[in-house]
């Protein structure tokens, strides 16, 4: 039983994984629902916490190859990061309280929008060398504290919103701005996994297979995504379909059971 649970969390990881490095996003939202019905955790606050750890090292392992092509801008990235970690630390704090099924029901409905936001396509325009003002720096605050509220609370990396955010507080293109997110996925991740482990919520063992297969995925991931890089349109249709019927699925479950509780 604890062999085929470790092969399924690093199965599952490498899933994650791979999905993150073909289609750049949306990969760690699966990371919960994969915890709870593929590895078999059965408490929905130990899937998040767990989950939530294996991708902020995902995202900090990404984040090195960014830094070396010199797409991050830390004034922006360290800025968002910094106001997301308080709204993290909050909204991980308030999730904490829920009841896991509506947590469940909840992260469902976050599951379509980042479906939804995976089928809109991305402007490429925006000024790299963009300089930081007061302005900027409020707008990016103020955006960084909701999308690290959010992250928090539903327990996901959160880039399908950390994205569009860095781009709208600052400008910056969207090859910047995902290079920044990964700075706050990481840190908002770890924030997280942080607070729901002080509560004893992390299942350290299998957050380990988590990333081992994360790690692995991630490089099948990149490497097919320079392979079919002509098809990346499509394989973010498919991907959003995935957590479209994911969540579906979740919503069904975790409905039936608010009901029958109610």
């Amino acid at each position: 039983m604890i062999l085929s649970q470790t092969i399924l969390a690093v199965l599952s990881g490498t899933f994650v994984g791979f999905s993150l490095g073909l289609v750049g996003g949306g990969g760690s939202i699966l990371a919960v629902p994969l915890m709870l019905y593929v590895v078999g955790v059965t408490d929905a606050h130990v899937a998040i916490g767990t989950s939530v750890l294996a991708v902020a090292a995902s995202a900090f392992a990404n984040l090195v190859g960014h830094w070396r092509a010199g797409t991050v801008k830390w004034g922006c990235a360290s800025i968002f990061a910094a106001a997301g970690i308080i709204g993290a630390t909050a909204g991980s704090t308030a999730g904490k309280l829920v009841d896991g099924d509506k947590l469940l029901f909840l992260f469902a409905l976050i599951m379509f929008a980042a479906g939804i936001a995976m089928l809109r396509g991305r402007a490429a325009v925006g000024d790299p060398n963009v300089r930081i003002d007061a302005m900027i720096a409020a707008k990016l605050v103020a955006l960084g504290l909701g999308a690290g509220f959010v992250s928090g609370f539903f327990g996901i990396g959160g880039g399908f919103l950390i994205v569009p955010g860095i781009m709208l507080g600052s400008g910056l293109p969207i090859l910047n701005a995902v290079g920044c997110s990964l700075f706050s996925v990481g840190a908002f991740g770890l924030t997280i996994a942080i607070n729901y482990a002080a509560s004893g919520l992390v299942d350290w063992p299998i957050a380990l297979e988590f990333i081992v297969g994360g790690a692995l995925g991630g490089l099948l991931g990149t490497r097919a995504a320079v392979t079919l890089s002509a098809h990346k349109r499509a394989l973010n249709y498919v991907f959003a379909g995935l957590l479209f019927t994911v969540a579906t699925y979740m919503l069904t479950q975790n409905g039936m059971v608010l009901l029958a509780a109610s």
